[in-house]
Parts: structure tokens; C-alpha cells; sequence
């Protein structure tokens, strides 16, 4: 149960996706002056060394923030690649942040952000990352059960981020519940759901129920590295975002071909950018 661990990951193409797509929900939620909530229902650790061992076993991150960082080629992405940065004040690529510290670093003082996770190691690590960070409150529990008695958040504005490792094999059909059981209890809630692309099939089956749902403004942003492959582990990943904010598709559309041929491994952009679920 507590195998996973995002340390090995930290970094890589996936991270890059879905923590622009946390950055620029959170930017666009606070064009308003009004509070706002963030839950992470999967937190991890927070911040992650990149010359740890775990980051260092694959290196990951050489093919997401690693091809990225400090070029401004790509300018939809300065917001982003700035808060990377803010966390690397001695030049160089040695911190990079999970979504947790994604959010801190941009929450402002009326903003609150709660944070679940289930691995001992790593809520220990996010409570000390986060030491001192009196808008960021930390549980040690499963987030798909804690997220209920949150809504609807007393702001009544909420964006929730939803990653699972997807290890277990029922986190496909606990993805679709958890997005059921927001749009029931809070419907204008923005919802970031992140999926891996290792079984094509299965994000097939889990993005037709989303569409047979009844949930509507649901749009899908998906970066890949290589073709769809058995047995290549994961070629892609994506973001499934409930009430999007009304400018991210129009940049999606122009970013996502352009970031795909920048990361690519086999000289092919392999990208979607769709409605999932109209108006």
C-alpha cells in the first residue's frame, strides 16, 4: 500500500503538465479577491531533492524540467518554470516541487490548502517542507475519504487536485467517484484530475464514464513522449479539468504541440488537447 513513492518521479514530463495546469488554475482563481480553497488529495512530499538517490535511479526529471528549465523558448510556461526557479535561488536545477508546494508558493493569505497522504515517510517530510505555512493544513489520511467532509469549502471556490499513483488497480473507478461525489456536493468546484496513459484501455473505460457522468465543462490535456506501447511503462499522461478556467484551452491548444515536440523521445508530438464534455 505505501510502495509509492514520487521521488522517483519528481520532475519528469508528467510533472511538467500537471503542475502548469495547477499553476495556471490557481492564477486565474485569483484574479478574484475572494478566498479560495486547495485540496490535494495525494500530496507526497512536497519538495524533492532531484540529486537524491531516488531522483537519481532514472533521472526523470533529464526529460521534463531538466529540458525545460532556464529557456524561455516556451513563454506560456514562464509562470510555472519562475516558481521552479524561486525554489533554486543558487542557480541550477537541485529542488524541484511537488504540488503541494506548488500551491504554498503561490496561496496568498486568505487562500487555504489542505493536503492528504497516506505514506508515514511522506507526511513527514511534507510537514517539515511546509513548516511554518500556516494556510497549508497536512492529514495522514486517504484523501478520497477525506475529501467529503470538505465540501463544500466554506470559501465556496475550490480547486481539487486529484493524483493517485494509480497502483492499485480500483484508483480508475475511485477517480470517476471522487468526481461524482464533487459535482454533487459542489458542483462550481474546479476539478484537476491526473492520469498515467500505461494501459491505453483503461483510460478509454475511465474517460467513457466520465463523459456518461453527467458532469459537464470537462477538458482533456494529454503530453506523451512516445506512441502508445505494451509493456514501454508510461508513455503519456494527461489532465482531465472540470469547470476549466475559460482562458486554459486556448493556450493548451497553442502549447501542447509545441511542448510535445520539445520533449518527445522518438521525433513524433504526441499530444491531445479536446472537450471532453460540453456546456
Amino acid at each position: 500500500m505505501f510502495s509509492y513513492r514520487h521521488g522517483f518521479h519528481a520532475g519528469n514530463f508528467a510533472d511538467v503538465l500537471k503542475h502548469h495546469v495547477q499553476v495556471e488554475i490557481i492564477s486565474y482563481l485569483q484574479k478574484k479577491e475572494a478566498p479560495f480553497d486547495y485540496i490535494d488529495t495525494h500530496a507526497g512530499a512536497g519538495l524533492y531533492r532531484l540529486q537524491s538517490d531516488m531522483a537519481q535511479k532514472n533521472q526523470e526529471y533529464l526529460n521534463g524540467i531538466g529540458k525545460l528549465f532556464g529557456d524561455d523558448a516556451l513563454p506560456a510556461l514562464a509562470p510555472y518554470l519562475q516558481l521552479v526557479a524561486a525554489l533554486n535561488p543558487e542557480g541550477g536545477l537541485r529542488h524541484y516541487p511537488g504540488s503541494p508546494m506548488v500551491a504554498a508558493q503561490l496561496l496568498r493569505p486568505q487562500d487555504k490548502a489542505w493536503l492528504f497522504e497516506l505514506h508515514p515517510s511522506e507526511v513527514e517530510n511534507l510537514r517539515r517542507n511546509l513548516s511554518g505555512r500556516h494556510q497549508c493544513r497536512v492529514r495522514e489520511e486517504d484523501g478520497f475519504v477525506g475529501l467529503a467532509a470538505l465540501l463544500p469549502t466554506r470559501s465556496r471556490r475550490a480547486l481539487v487536485l486529484i493524483d493517485p499513483p494509480y497502483e492499485q488497480k480500483q484508483d480508475y473507478q475511485r477517480v470517476v467517484s471522487a468526481l461524482a461525489l464533487i459535482h454533487r456536493k459542489m458542483a462550481t468546484a474546479t476539478v484537476a484530475l491526473w492520469y498515467p496513459v500505461v494501459e491505453r484501455a483503461r483510460i478509454d473505460a475511465m474517460t467513457r464514464q466520465i463523459a456518461a457522468s453527467g458532469i459537464r465543462r470537462v477538458e482533456l490535456f494529454e503530453l506523451g513522449i512516445c506512441a502508445d506501447s505494451p509493456g514501454r511503462g508510461m508513455t503519456a499522461s494527461g489532465m482531465i479539468v472540470v469547470n476549466p478556467p475559460w482562458t486554459l484551452r486556448a493556450q493548451m491548444d497553442s502549447l501542447l504541440p509545441q511542448l510535445a515536440e520539445r520533449l518527445s523521445g522518438d521525433g513524433e508530438a504526441h499530444f491531445r488537447c479536446e472537450t471532453l464534455v460540453g456546456e
